[in-house]
């Protein structure tokens, strides 16, 4: 028998804390500051995720201006599967992985 078993922890060890950034990330279009016309209840965007009618969407701009944010809000918003994905960090293969991935979806 062996003598460790008895106080062996059966819980799954606990997932490492999220970035500072990940935890703070607005749930949904009202915790999202400023850009309401962007994300307002009138804009475009939000209109088109009420309809179905959202479609692929690129966005682009300085960092920390909301663009993951945004883009996390409205797979959210749809059901859809969201790809974290940065052109400046990655190579042609990572793009034609994503690319494959979202024909399949």
């Amino acid at each position: 028998m062996n003598e460790d078993s008895l106080f062996q922890s059966q819980q799954a060890e606990p997932a490492p804390p999220r970035p500072l950034a990940d935890r703070m990330r607005p749930r949904d279009f009202d915790e999202f500051v400023g850009q309401r016309h962007i994300v307002g209840e009138s804009s475009v965007i939000r209109k088109a995720i009420e309809q179905g009618e959202i479609h692929s969407v690129i966005f682009w701009g300085p960092p920390g201006t909301g663009k993951t944010t945004l883009a996390h809000l409205i797979a959210r918003a749809t059901g859809s599967d969201f790809i974290a994905f940065s052109a400046v960090t990655s190579g042609v293969k990572e793009i034609r992985e994503v690319i494959a991935r979202a024909e399949m979806n």
